[in-house]
């Protein structure tokens, strides 16, 4: 018996054997922590859950088009336009399975096997996998020591006559930094010369904090959608904190489109009627809860980081946005496996090594969770690493003690 050398090729989440590891002690009545997934606590907007109910009591749950009900890719047109500064006609939208689905899309539709696509690191964990599952080619761009945010001039110089697409996540899962204006300038401007897409993942744009704002790739192109090589990625999962519904969209030029929405019509047809029903009702309804929710998320990242700045030895680079901080550890031990490992068999806490988005030494610790669980998940760190700490914590209705240096 045998598998694909392709299913042989692709890695298996770290995020996802670190939560079976969690489910497994909390199984056994250990109070575990989790920092490690990016899935914000809110409930889903009203207007969602009304408008997926009105569907559902309508009892008319049939197929509909491959590219998604023409209302949604109108509110989906319509909230870019008004957000972005930039005409989206409906036509150029495809409602996608989420927002990985989305993306998955757009590279089997720009990516020819042997392709490059150029990421910068970190970079998110599934996106080398995706890139590998449609014959291309993943190539990092590394940042300077220290920083975690590669120059712009390094990704241009990266780019050969192979490179089919750079790919882009600002804010950055995992490191919540942010691309500037100068950055997206000067790359928009290259793509478009040699005819290299630019693929925006915009799933954290509206998430920014302390007044920034994560700049749009459609600001800095003059050419009109259909001529333009930016595409865009976005969803409702973080935006209104809606995982479960599973639906995201690309805006890409036409040409691009129409071969998505061949390719989505012969893989999945189209998305839940139901998610689409409630991702309309959230785009259409108040505006409010996305604000709420990027005030509790720069909250978290404040209590967060409060928290860990007397551990002596971590290196911190402030989130500008997002659901995540990504602290250097190195100090502590540079193997990330090994210490995630370590916090999650010692402290009880869950966080994702770094080495999985192509930086050791570094974690990854979300903050989208309850405050509760912040600031108990960073004092719990600080316990398991710092031997100046007292050395019994309670964890839960337990006092356990350091035995360890």
């Amino acid at each position: 018996m045998k598998i694909s050398d392709l299913a042989a090729s692709v890695s298996e989440s770290a995020t996802m054997k670190f939560n079976e590891r969690a489910n497994q002690l909390r199984a056994e009545g250990k109070p575990v922590v989790h920092l490690g997934i990016g899935e914000p606590k809110n409930r889903a907007p009203e207007t969602a859950l009304a408008a997926s109910s009105d569907k559902l009591q309508d009892g008319y749950i049939k197929y509909t088009p491959a590219a998604g009900l023409p209302s949604l890719r109108r509110a989906i047109a319509d909230y870019t336009t008004e957000l972005y500064g930039r005409e989206v006609p409906p036509t150029n939208v495809i409602a996608s399975n989420g927002s990985k689905h989305a993306l998955f899309n757009v590279l089997m539709a720009i990516v020819n096997p042997g392709d490059k696509v150029l990421m910068p690191v970190p970079y998110w964990v599934t996106y080398p996998e995706m890139v590998k599952l449609v014959r291309g080619v993943p190539s990092f761009v590394q940042p300077e020591p220290g920083s975690l945010v590669p120059d712009v001039d390094s990704v241009i110089k990266a780019v050969d006559d192979n490179t089919a697409a750079i790919l882009l996540n600002s804010p950055n899962n995992p490191s919540g930094m942010v691309v500037g204006g100068a950055f997206l300038e000067k790359l928009v401007g290259f793509c478009e010369q040699r005819d290299v897409y630019l693929i925006m993942d915009d799933i954290y744009r509206d998430l920014v904090f302390d007044g920034g704002e994560a700049p749009s790739a459609y600001r800095y192109t003059s050419k009109d959608l259909d001529s333009s090589h930016v595409i865009v990625i976005h969803g409702v999962s973080k935006l209104y904190g809606m995982t479960g519904f599973r639906l995201g969209w690309s805006i890409a030029p036409e040409l691009v489109t129409s071969a998505i929405n061949r390719l989505q019509g012969q893989m999945t047809s189209n998305a839940s009627v139901i998610s689409q029903a409630a991702a309309e009702g959230a785009l259409s309804g108040d505006q409010n809860v996305v604000e709420e929710l990027r005030l509790h998320l720069q909250a978290n990242r404040d209590r967060l980081l409060d928290e860990l700045a007397d551990l002596e030895g971590l290196k911190v680079e402030r989130p500008q946005g997002g659901l995540y901080s990504f602290p250097d550890f190195t100090a502590f031990n540079p193997d990330s496996l090994a210490l995630s490992e370590f916090l999650l068999e010692k402290a009880l806490v869950v966080t994702v090594p770094g080495v999985e988005f192509g930086m050791e030494g570094y974690i990854r610790l979300g903050f989208a969770g309850s405050a509760e669980d912040v600031v108990e998940g960073a004092r719990r760190i600080k316990w398991a690493l710092d031997p100046g700490q007292p050395t019994e914590i309670r964890m839960g209705d337990q006092v356990v003690t350091r035995d360890w240096n």
